[in-house]
């Protein structure tokens, strides 16, 4: 199994993944188009040197499938198992809203009552950060226990250790939101659908799509108080998809907290943290590389392994064999896949 950046002739398998992931995955919409154009601006974004003085500023993205390489001269499209993303800074080129979860204390001296009401504030306090996004692991795949899940997730972090200067201070992931057995999320039937007469889907669409001027012109600038929704759609708060919950749990795992931003739309929770205090960021390294004919071939993984070279060569796996302190031993069909030679830098993750 292989990570690398997307590339032009992904795209039919792209598209395949956004017709898969259904309501509620923003970040990769039905629309062959603008895939495309994502493809277009992922390739850019990898094919920036490293001395661009715009990679401190842009909001750049960078988008990573899965190949699984053992399938060898099967179509592009059915190798493909996976992906996952980073925008570098979300909120530049259109606002990025949500709901900041608070609290309004209100207190009676002559009744000696007092109340705590949550609220939902508009907000745009994420605006700059990084984010990950776009993780999806097709279902074939999802047997081979949880090493293909942990793999799309964890590259992310050792990508941005690698290059670190190209991302900023913070890193947040926003997680789908709850939906019931009819597809139906109730936070958006007691809420938004008041304020955007269209449908969820042609909302989340939009959004996708990155036309989101609408939410801040539609969507009220008052506190709304979450005692006025009904019950449904009050547990939705903070509360994720039943197929997200494995991606959530990865993401605690490495540091990301909920601090009480929600989604617009399904009410999914936002989870961040300091990019330098996530776990994988904190606890990876670089380790040279020594190709060994003579090495076991690995029959289980054992250490996840990334490119730190030229940024649009990027890759990164599964290795055999943990790192001897500054330096790791690889089969020759190790360094092939990941298209390293003697005398290479790998940053590794063997936690």
């Amino acid at each position: 199994m292989l990570i690398r950046p997307i590339e032009t002739g992904d795209l039919d398998a792209l598209h395949a993944i956004a017709i898969e992931t259904g309501a509620g995955f923003t970040s990769l919409p039905d629309n062959r188009d603008f895939l495309a154009q994502h493809i277009a601006e992922t390739r850019a974004a990898f094919d920036k040197p490293a001395d661009d003085p715009s990679l401190a500023t842009d909001p750049d993205l960078y988008f990573f499938v899965l190949e699984d390489d053992s399938l060898g001269d099967a179509p592009v499209a059915e190798r493909i198992a996976g992906c996952c993303a980073i925008e570098a800074r979300v909120g530049l080129d259109a606002p990025f809203y949500n709901y900041r979860v608070g609290r309004l204390a209100q207190a009676s001296k002559q009744l000696d009552l007092n109340r705590v009401i949550d609220t939902l504030f508009l907000s745009s306090d994420h605006t700059g950060d990084a984010e990950v996004c776009s993780l999806y692991l097709r279902p074939a795949w999802r047997t081979q226990g949880h090493r293909n899940g942990t793999l799309l997730s964890r590259v992310r972090w050792l990508f941005m250790a690698a290059y670190r200067a190209r991302f900023p201070e913070r890193v947040l992931a926003e997680m789908r939101g709850r939906f019931d057995d009819a597809d139906v999320n109730p936070f958006w039937q007691a809420l938004g659908q008041h304020f955007f007469p269209i449908d969820f889907r042609d909302a989340d669409r939009l959004t996708g799509l990155g036309q989101k001027s609408f939410i801040g012109e539609l969507m009220p600038r008052y506190p709304i108080c979450t005692a006025m929704l009904p019950q449904a759609a009050r547990d939705c708060i903070g509360a994720v998809h039943k197929q997200t919950k494995p991606a959530l749990a990865m993401l605690n795992a490495q540091g990301l907290r909920f601090e009480g931003y929600i989604d617009i739309f399904d009410a999914g929770p936002t989870v961040e943290a300091y990019l330098d205090d996530v776990r994988a960021v904190r606890h990876s390294h670089e380790v040279e590389v020594k190709i060994d004919s003579q090495a076991p071939t690995p029959s289980a993984p054992v250490t996840l392994a990334a490119t730190t070279g030229r940024c649009a060569d990027f890759r990164a796996g599964w290795v055999g064999r943990a790192p001897d302190e500054n330096r790791i031993v690889l089969h020759p069909d190790e360094a092939a896949r990941l298209g390293v030679d003697d005398g290479a830098r790998l940053r590794v993750l063997d936690d």
